[in-house]
Formats: C-alpha cells, sequence, structure tokens
C-alpha cells in the first residue's frame, strides 16, 4: 500500500464522476473526471485502465449483491436518475496520468472506494549526481473517490460506453479500423 501523498483530492459522495474522452477516435484521451459543489478534479487514464476500472467496479458489485451478509441493496442496472451521458466538465485539466489504482468496500459507509496514484515521473539521466535525491517516500498526491452503489454502478456502465465507442474493429482480422482507412493485415494464407 503507497504511503499516504502530501495531497488528497477526497471527493466523498461527489455530485459527478464520470469518464468521459477528449479527441477523435483512435487518438481519444481518456479522463476521470469528479465534481463536488464547484470543486473538481480530472486524471488522466489509458484506454485499458478505463476498461478494467468498469469491469472491477462490477465485480464488487456484483459480490455484494450475491453476499446476503453484506446487508446491502446493490441494483443489477443503473438507476435511470443516475445515468449521466454529459460531457466532460469544462475546460478539461489534467491534475496527473494515473499509474496505479485500488479498488475496495467501506462497509461503514456503504460506499465503494477508488483510490488513484499518479504514474511515477521517469528520472532525468543527465541530471547531475551531485543534485537533491528524488522523493522514494511514496506518491505526493492521490484521488480519493467515495462513492455509493448506485452511483458506482452507473459509472462502471458509462465507463464501457465510452470504451467502446472507439474505433470498431475489423470484421476479417480485429484490428482498429481509423477514420482515415484500414489496411487489413489478415493473416497468410487466408
Amino acid at each position: 500500500m503507497p504511503d499516504r501523498p502530501d495531497i488528497v483530492h477526497e471527493f466523498d459522495w461527489p455530485d459527478r464522476v464520470v469518464v468521459g474522452t477528449v479527441g477523435r477516435p483512435g487518438e481519444r484521451t481518456f479522463y476521470l473526471q469528479a465534481r463536488t459543489g464547484a470543486r473538481s478534479i480530472g486524471v488522466v487514464l489509458e484506454k485499458e485502465q478505463s476498461a478494467m476500472l468498469a469491469e472491477r467496479i462490477d465485480q464488487l458489485l456484483d459480490a455484494l449483491s450475491a453476499d446476503p451478509a453484506s446487508g446491502v441493496s446493490v441494483p443489477a442496472r443503473a438507476p435511470v436518475e443516475l445515468i449521466d451521458d454529459d460531457p466532460l466538465d469544462q475546460p478539461v485539466e489534467e491534475q496527473f496520468r494515473v499509474g496505479t489504482m485500488r479498488l475496495s468496500w467501506d462497509p461503514r459507509t456503504a460506499q465503494v472506494v477508488l483510490e488513484a496514484y499518479p504514474l511515477p515521473l521517469p528520472q532525468d539521466e543527465d541530471e547531475d549526481d551531485d543534485g537533491p535525491e528524488p522523493d522514494d517516500d511514496g506518491p505526493d498526491e492521490m484521488l480519493l473517490l467515495r462513492i455509493p452503489v448506485g452511483t458506482a454502478r452507473a459509472f462502471a456502465q458509462r465507463t464501457r460506453q465510452v470504451v467502446h465507442a472507439g474505433r470498431p474493429p475489423c470484421p476479417l482480422c480485429g484490428q482498429p479500423v481509423d477514420p482515415d482507412g484500414h489496411v487489413c493485415a489478415l493473416p497468410d494464407g487466408v
């Protein structure tokens, strides 16, 4: 578990939490945005991280739903009133690029907890050896989201839709088809 960072961007019961993109298919940047009142944050995720996050949230919620001892009523589908199809809040700004995430359940508050930590910055090989040592005490900031089960289910549903809204796969080779064209890389003998 990473050390407690200096800066914690904490959103407990946020007004809005979504994954959205900027850019055209094939060149999209994925953002996780959270907002409470006028305070908001945006962090960058990879497409694969977004897809995995949605999958893991659904797995967590399904496990809670199947466990009668959890005492939690988990919706099987995203509640209609919690579905958010609006675009990302403007301006879209990057606080940090996500490196690692941790998903957990807080039974005291009945909330899904997401912790996102920045991708470590690469060390510059040209730095003088006489300079200060990098701080290895852990990450300097993190995003901490606590969201109720209905919002988590709606978040996972939207995230899957955003991930799948990219370039369609080629029916022959399965590779993504770019808007500018596609050269199919069929295996030999086909």
